[in-house]
């Protein structure tokens, strides 16, 4: 198939998108698909639109040149109003499926999907909706607890009017304080104090104008990858310092992954109802991942739910498939097939 692998963007995760779109582009190929890898926000002006998919391609050059970029965003942005990149989308238009490796800010929260929903663009993953539901933590939250999912005691604070008094919202140390759309664990703090507080308070909104504070629920973490139908099997996530932030998620050797978990029978069976539950609730298509806390009572929290999962060397997802004997390129195709099911009824 001729694909676009869309990859890089204006988030915080940039630089784990183009990770994940480099592996994805290179098993594609690997399979004798004509994939080629495009940043959503620089494009490229030197493509060729009237064959821009080719058996002959240099992955790695084109990855330099998007990397080339990084340092560009945040003074890009001030001055550009237009989100698609140079010939993003008249190659889109052309792709068979346009393989979404896009995280955080715009790839992920569903204005990138519902754009290509009205432009005919067929894509992997969920739709506008679901990665509008998913990609907010707070309106997720609101939702787990009507479709009672257990999930850790939180409220959203707006900056324009927020209170530094923590018993004002109920809530007591320790607790948790993260973006309310972030994603990779980027601004997310644990806080024990008052001034750590105001500190981690400053850190988040720095990113966002609306910021979770959560209850601190101590225990083993856990994730659950959906693929269609298939619930996989429990991976922990071990780290060997802190909780599972963003250093410990993507710098190798900074976590112990065991998959599958080490739980009963019982715990396993319940986490993986829950994930289904939420998969279904937060209206996800195709595939995704959820994520959990398990305290020392044995009490199943949720966390959250991501819809497009990194597909970097050290992401969950794929090390989920290969406890199955599914490996990183059969776990591409896997995606891409789930996906166009969604074109097909």
């Amino acid at each position: 198939m001729d694909i676009v692998v869309l990859a890089g963007g204006i988030s915080t995760e940039r630089e784990v998108s183009i990770s994940t779109g480099r592996m994805i582009c290179k098993a594609l190929r690997e399979n004798n698909h004509k994939a080629i890898i495009l940043d959503v926000y620089f494009g490229d002006e030197e493509i060729d639109l009237e064959e821009p998919f080719t058996l002959a391609y240099n992955l790695e050059y084109q990855i330099e040149k998007i990397e080339k970029y990084n340092s560009q965003v945040e003074e890009t942005k001030k001055t550009r109003k237009e989100f698609f990149g140079s010939n993003v989308l008249a190659v889109c238009k052309k792709a068979d499926i346009v393989f979404m490796a896009l995280h955080g800010e715009q790839g992920e929260n569903g204005k990138v999907q519902a754009f290509f929903d009205l432009m005919g663009i067929r894509y992997t993953g969920t739709g506008q909706l679901g990665s509008a539901l998913a990609m907010d933590k707070h309106l997720a939250k609101q939702m787990f607890l009507q479709g009672n999912i257990p999930t850790p005691k939180g409220v959203m604070l707006k900056k324009e009017n927020y209170s530094p008094n923590l018993e004002a919202y109920g809530m007591k140390f320790p607790c948790v304080v993260k973006p309310c759309c972030g994603g990779s664990s980027i601004g997310v703090f644990i806080v024990s104090t008052i001034e750590e507080y105001e500190e981690a308070l400053r850190e988040a909104f720095s990113f966002e104008d609306e910021v979770i504070v959560e209850e601190y629920v101590k225990g083993r973490e856990f994730s659950i990858g959906i693929i269609g139908d298939k619930v996989f099997p429990i991976i922990e996530i071990a780290p060997l310092e802190g909780f599972y932030n963003y250093e410990n998620k993507y710098q190798a050797g900074m976590a112990v992954e065991t998959c599958p978990a080490d739980l009963s029978d019982e715990i396993t069976k319940e986490m993986q109802r829950y994930a289904n539950e939420v998969f279904i609730l937060l209206r996800l298509e195709a595939y995704g991942r959820i994520d959990f806390l398990l305290n020392e009572k044995n009490e199943i929290f949720c966390l959250e739910a991501n819809t497009l999962p990194g597909m970097t060397p050290t992401s969950l997802l794929p090390q989920e498939a290969a406890a199955v004997g599914i490996d990183f390129a059969g776990v591409c195709e896997l995606l891409m097939e789930e996906s166009l099911k969604k074109y097909r009824a």
